[in-house]
């Protein structure tokens, strides 16, 4: 039964189409083609990016930190406090009005103070600048060096001036050395950002990028297993194409260059706008999407893979929305931008007194500690 059901999940017509299928992928005369078993080299390779991360961040990373000027932020640890520590990790960290009134009788605590600890509580687990600046560093290197990487594998060839030709002799196209290395590195690397999601900056759009991640993993791993990789070569490299450009801009914004990070960030918006929302969707899409249909009979994989692109496609209108809300809050006041997707520290008024730590000696809150009773607010 099992073996059925593996013959008819790869059964030719689903994936290919009419008249061609997996035996037109057999090496043959020289001729190399993309393999299932490949594919396996994918994650010594993210494992090997998971250790040269490591490696980067502690001997390049910070030193490039330090050289910029990119210092954290004191934060004032929050006094131990058992009930509210335990409401914070099992409950809540945005406790409601009533739970704090409640935490507030508990802990013998004004309500001004419970809400003070929250907040510091809160931003003790924020990522510190520190850590966000090494994590785009590293990004914007990997960023930077694949674009110009991919650049130098297709500029030479015929489907990067003529995306029709991503068809020319589907599927019998043979497979290219610096394909097959283009192909492993890009999805290493995807891959090891999943494997490393849960110690890497959680943003407001973590669930994109997520969605976003697993779409890109499988387009590059089904694109390889058709032989589709002329269209998902030229994918590759319009993506890389902005995503160096962000970073640098995060990584300067972090430093506090103003003027810099804005520059930069301009630049990257007009060419994340011009490659994601232009070229992807009116000459890629339409080279995958459109064309094939006068070449070929539809079939369940033109379908498949054109829906992922059309997940990437609404995931980039998403971000544009993100970029543009920057772009209009930076250009009137000239201010410097801010990540739209960062969780934001909180603020705190300096005279709010620390739960169950006095401000002045024996003076909470402006009234003297009677009989260890504390006025509440």
């Amino acid at each position: 039964m099992l073996s059925r059901l593996n013959e008819l999940i790869w059964a030719d017509w689903i994936w290919f189409p009419e008249g061609y299928g997996w035996d037109d992928l057999k090496d043959h005369d020289g001729k190399v083609f993309p393999k299932t078993r490949d594919l396996w080299a994918v994650l010594p390779v993210s494992l090997c990016f998971l250790i040269i991360r490591q490696i980067f961040e502690q001997t390049i990373a910070l030193p490039l930190a330090s050289l910029l000027g990119v210092r954290d932020k004191h934060r004032d640890c929050v006094s131990p406090n058992p009930v509210l520590e335990s409401h914070f990790c099992s409950k809540s960290k945005h406790p409601t009005q009533r739970s704090i009134e409640s935490l507030s009788k508990q802990t013998g605590c004004s309500v001004r103070q419970v809400q003070r600890w929250f907040r510091r509580r809160r931003n003790q687990d924020r990522p510190s600048k520190l850590k966000k600046f090494q994590e785009a560093s590293w990004r914007f290197t990997f960023y930077l060096l694949a674009f110009f990487a991919g650049l130098a594998v297709l500029v030479d060839k015929p489907w990067f001036h003529d995306v029709k030709l991503v068809w020319e002799n589907f599927p019998k196209m043979p497979l290219l050395t610096s394909q097959y290395w283009y192909y492993m590195i890009e999805l290493g690397f995807y891959v090891s950002l999943v494997f490393s999601v849960a110690s890497d900056v959680k943003r407001k759009d973590f669930k994109e990028q997520i969605v976003h991640h697993v779409a890109t993993i499988l387009l590059i791993s089904f694109s390889w297993l058709v032989n589709y990789i002329r269209a998902g070569t030229l994918i590759m490299l319009v993506h890389d194409a902005s995503d160096y450009l962000m970073e640098s801009a995060k990584m300067f914004n972090y430093a506090g260059w103003k003027k810099t990070c804005n520059f930069i960030f301009t630049v990257f918006a007009a060419v994340f706008i011009i490659t994601r929302l232009i070229i992807f969707p009116f000459w890629i899409i339409y080279a995958t999407g459109v064309y094939p249909l006068s070449l070929y009979s539809t079939f369940f994989g033109f379908y498949f893979f054109n829906g992922l692109l059309v997940v990437l496609l609404i995931l980039h209108v998403f971000w544009t929305g993100l970029i543009l809300r920057m772009v209009i809050k930076f250009l009137p006041g000239n201010d410097i931008v801010e990540d739209e997707r960062s969780d934001k520290e909180e603020t705190e008024s300096d005279d709010e007194d620390d739960c169950g730590k006095p401000k002045n000696g024996h003076v909470q809150n402006g009234h003297s500690v009677l009989n260890n009773h504390r006025k509440r607010d």
